[in-house]
């Protein structure tokens, strides 16, 4: 484990984030990271296509939801 230095801002973002995503700071900040190598390494998968993998590399399979 280590320190990573972030810009003051990018940091209030975190804070706010994980705040709405029932996360802590640094959990957030883990997700973002993870989501962000995962979107790097698949360019061609959309955000909903990458929480799609990784739901089933856990084996989670939400049902399917309509919008009403």
């Amino acid at each position: 484990m280590g320190i990573v230095k972030i810009d003051d801002d990018l940091h209030e973002d975190v804070r706010r984030a994980s705040t709405v995503m029932c996360r802590s700071i640094n959990a957030q900040a883990e997700f973002w990271m993870k989501v962000g190598m995962l979107a790097e390494a698949n360019p061609t998968l959309s955000f909903n296509e990458i929480m799609k993998m990784q739901l089933e590399t856990a084996d989670v399979y939400p049902k399917n939801l309509v919008a009403a």
